[in-house]
């Protein structure tokens, strides 16, 4: 007979304070998780499609970075605890978290892409995908399983006068209470707020769902507090408070204090798909709902954070307040909804970041780190066989009966160009020479990757990308062995970028004129996206005919030093500066720069609908 939830709940609390503790004693240790930084995004959004301004030669000099980070939030807060050469340890500094996490098991968490052809949807990426099947693998106790040690490592994250703010609904709401008690102590607890709303469908045989509940809990005694007002009901205006309460008691100008029951209309959902703030994202909260919960409980200053950022409309009215923030998604969507959003609003300059290192640390946090070598169980995952020991090194492999060599880079490492020369000695060199073909398995790669491999012009050369998602798929043994046997795992062709000849001529005596065009766009197969069968074929179609079209955002950094990408310049579908058509961009961009004699490096981003990344780079003398 299987336990009831209330029978499990000692098991999965102690479980998730297990895990909570495995990750704080290990934040010291020198594998420990960190953040890499992808692009710091200096906001200067294209206007009129090609517009560009003199904003782009100022290099920021904040010592604060708001931050947008890709990632499972269980290590996004791993290394805010940890810290590194960018950003020191946050514990006891974050002064108000707000989180909405998935609360329906059902859910359809597609997402619509809008392309000039029509409308596609995706599912979920594999790492989301593993993600929420994990959360909800065993129902309710899975996803307390999943909220247990988050909530540990938010508590250890909050200032001492903090606040966290927990949304729920009736899905499992009366359950994260009991969790939260225990984590945060029930003397912490300060309210239960409900969230109502109208709108929707009305069921013939039971109560409409109108409403939600955030729970409010404290990190101590003491804790920020902004007493915000609502206006008096008419009956209060026309009778006073004099006749009810006695002389004494007067109508304040400010209003009456706001109680736990939040119905007004400055706190309803979005429900028009033309209101300005409408993202078309299922759980999106509305800015007047956040505005509520910022202004109340934190100060001008203070760091807001939310680990389940969604559309970022924390981040967005964070920012709005003069509140520093952390945004963290592991959906790639989002992130790109996110980033563009901060863009669109001209948020102060921002890193976006991903969990670094992030194939290492899942490694070794797996069983399959007790299989054997990684890059041997790849080699085989691949369908290779690996070099003896006694032969050469552990990540070589070959083909049988082709000749061909396979070579699997580290997780900590970044492919380019260096990687890619050794291989070509290997080639000539190993065991004798002779093999006709080589093969370069990678995690990361340098943004100059495409125009290195067309560079070297070497037909005997391949090379493709490492599922970032493989760890989540590599289990147990058993996984592996499947895996093996089903050769299911896709190493994916990169995508690549071109781009024209840029353009130079003088403006005036101080600036010059760049011209950046776009040329092509080559997406990986279609075969390996998230997308149904009829969805590729349109897909297929699009790519044959126009793809660009397929760009959902791209950037330039025009003094690129082959470290950190400084993105100068943005346009994205949706830019509401932009000429373009609200389903492309503009695929051109003039740039205004102070004069140089030495060559500028231009490096340009494209992110395409799906969340991939291409980069090209060009020297202009």
């Amino acid at each position: 007979m299987v336990d009831s939830l209330i029978e499990q709940l000692p098991r999965i609390m102690k479980q998730g304070r297990r895990e909570a503790e495995r990750i704080l004693e290990g934040l010291s240790k020198p594998n420990r998780v960190t953040l890499q930084t992808n692009e710091l995004v200096l906001p200067t959004k294209a206007v009129g499609g090609v517009g560009f301004g003199q904003k782009a030669g100022v290099e920021s000099n904040q010592e604060w970075y708001n931050r947008l980070i890709y990632g499972d939030n269980l290590l996004v807060m791993q290394a805010l605890l940890t810290g590194d050469s960018t950003i020191p340890s946050l514990r006891g500094k974050i002064d108000l978290i707000y989180i909405d996490p998935p609360f329906d098991s059902k859910a359809d968490y597609r997402t619509k892409i809008h392309l000039p052809s029509g409308e596609i949807e995706q599912r979920p990426a594999i790492l989301e995908q593993f993600a929420y099947s994990d959360t909800w693998k065993n129902g309710t106790a899975s996803y307390l399983e999943m909220v247990i040690p988050r909530l540990i490592l938010m508590k250890e994250l909050l200032s001492d006068n903090g606040s966290i703010f927990m949304h729920m609904d009736w899905h499992v709401g009366h359950y994260v209470k009991i969790i939260m008690d225990d984590v945060f102590g029930k003397d912490h607890f300060v309210n239960e707020i409900a969230w109502c709303y109208g709108g929707g469908g009305a069921p013939r045989n039971y109560y409409p769902k109108k409403h939600d509940t955030i729970f409010w809990y404290v990190k101590d005694s003491e804790w920020t507090f902004n007493k915000q007002y609502r206006p008096y009901t008419e009956g209060t205006l026309q009778r006073g408070l004099t006749a009810v309460k006695g002389d004494k008691y007067q109508l304040s100008d400010e209003g009456a204090g706001l109680d736990d029951w939040w119905a007004d209309n400055k706190v309803q959902k979005i429900l028009s798909p033309t209101a300005y703030e409408n993202l078309k994202y299922a759980t999106q909260k509305p800015e007047g709902l956040l505005n509520r919960i910022i202004y109340g409980h934190s100060n001008q200053g203070d760091l807001i954070a939310d680990f389940f950022a969604g559309t970022g409309t924390t981040g967005a009215v964070a920012e709005k307040m003069n509140r520093r923030w952390i945004m963290t998604d592991i959906g790639k969507p989002a992130c790109m909804i996110m980033r563009k959003r901060f863009i669109d609003q001209n948020a102060i300059p921002f890193l976006y970041q991903s969990i670094g290192d992030y194939q290492k640390e899942q490694f070794e946090q797996s069983q399959f780190k007790q299989i054997g070598s990684l890059s041997q169980v790849i080699i085989h995952i691949f369908g290779a066989t690996p070099f003896p020991s006694s032969s050469g090194p552990l990540n070589l492999g070959y083909i049988k009966n082709s000749r061909t060599l396979v070579y699997v880079d580290s997780p900590n490492k970044i492919t380019g160009y260096n990687t890619l020369r050794k291989i070509q000695e290997l080639r000539n060199s190993f065991m004798g020479g002779g093999w006709k073909k080589t093969v370069v398995l990678g995690w990361n790669f340098s943004n100059d990757i495409a125009d290195v491999i067309r560079n070297l012009n070497d037909d005997k050369l391949e090379v493709r990308i490492i599922p970032p998602d493989l760890f989540d798929r590599l289990k147990s043994r058993a996984s592996v062995s499947d895996l093996i046997k089903s050769g299911s795992v896709r190493f994916l062709s990169l995508q690549y970028l071109t781009i024209k000849k840029i353009q130079r001529r003088a403006y005036n005596n101080e600036l010059d004129e760049y011209h950046i065009d776009l040329d092509n766009y080559v997406l990986l197969s279609p075969d390996a996206l998230p997308l149904d069968d009829d969805q590729k074929e349109v897909l297929q179609k699009i790519i044959a005919k126009d793809p660009l079209s397929l760009i959902e955002y791209w950037s330039i950094d025009p003094d690129y030093d082959n470290q950190m990408f400084r993105s100068r310049w943005q346009e994205y579908r949706g830019n509401v500066e932009s000429d373009s058509d609200p389903w492309r961009v503009a695929k051109s961009a003039k740039i205004l720069l102070p004069k140089k004699e030495t060559p500028r490096t231009f490096c340009v981003k494209v992110v395409d609908v799906f969340g991939f990344e291409a980069a090209t780079i060009q020297k202009v003398y």
